[in-house]
């Protein structure tokens, strides 16, 4: 892309993902943040005693009150499971990467579904979660279960939960060899006899879902995320590659091959970045809920 202020092309930035495993993300609970106490320290001066847990904290209250026919809670709750309970657990009380929903404050503002839906469809590739493709019903079904487990949930104490290991076993190896093999396009880096040989042997179950969605490090089974390399062109017209050190809109840094640290203004070069888990940011908004599971399936079989 063009900057105003600079010549400068660059791939789509991985930290938007990074920053952020595991697909599925409605929104962050919004606790509120307690005040310094009286007489205490306030500001930025606060020590670790005026910080609470977001368990001790209040759930944001449902603006509208709404009841589900039980059979709908339950149907709900069948679709919920193998569908997000992987990331925000079977409860919905928070999984090991996805968000407690009964503390979100976009479920606490939903009127049946009118936020959640719309937000399912486009996803939030940003904070991981990938769109999914629902039928009308299903969706009415999760958000009747969603609510009724934060009605459920209010009085409770407690924050995320484990995330049941049987969720995530419904997918088809056979049907996850081809899309890794085609589709999916994962077999253009990986291997399964080079890179991935005896993968299921080394990580397993939710650890390895992780490894799968976020490769760059996000959640507890993620590895540390590959630097991008900058191919940096000259007004002289000589190039130089090397590991990114630094980069902002107005500056460019890289490690050269021989260790040697050099960095340019942007509005003096033409930087082309090269970022390895491209392919991963752009992959996550393709993904189906049968993908994902299926993939998994067959990484699994990787031992």
């Amino acid at each position: 892309m063009t900057s105003s202020h600079s010549r400068i092309r660059l791939a789509a930035p991985a930290a938007a993902l990074l920053s952020t495993f595991l697909i599925a993300v409605i929104v962050r609970a919004q606790a509120p943040q307690p005040a310094a106490p009286a007489g205490g320290r306030g500001g930025q001066g606060g020590g670790r005693g005026t910080q609470q847990s977001p368990a001790s904290q209040k759930s944001p209250q449902t603006v509208t009150p709404q009841t589900y026919a039980p059979e709908l809670v339950e149907r709900g709750q069948a679709v919920f499971a193998s569908t997000c309970g992987f990331c925000h657990g079977r409860d919905a009380m928070g999984g090991e990467t996805g968000p407690d929903l009964t503390r979100s404050t976009l479920v606490a503002e939903d009127v049946r579904g009118d936020k959640i839906m719309p937000l399912v469809h486009t996803g939030r590739i940003d904070k991981g979660m990938p769109p999914q493709n629902l039928p009308d019903a299903d969706l009415e079904a999760i958000v009747a279960f969603i609510h009724d487990a934060k009605t459920k949930a209010d009085s409770l104490e407690g924050n995320r939960r484990s995330v049941d290991v049987a969720d995530l076993q419904t997918g088809n190896a056979q049907r996850g060899q081809q899309y890794f093999n085609g589709a999916g396009g994962c077999s253009k880096c990986h291997s399964p006899t080079g890179d991935f040989a005896g993968l299921a042997g080394r990580i397993q179950g939710l650890q390895l879902f992780q490894r799968m969605l976020y490769p760059g490090g996000r959640g507890r089974g993620g590895a540390a995320p590959p630097t991008p390399t900058a191919t940096i062109k000259l007004a002289s017209g000589e190039t130089v590659t090397g590991k990114v050190a630094y980069r902002d809109e107005f500056n460019i840094a890289i490690t050269d091959a021989t260790g040697y640290y050099r960095s340019w203004p942007t509005s003096k070069v033409t930087v082309t970045i090269d970022n390895p888990l491209d392919a991963h940011i752009a992959q996550l908004a393709k993904y189906t809920n049968d993908d994902l599971h299926d993939v998994l399936a067959y990484l699994q079989t990787l031992k």
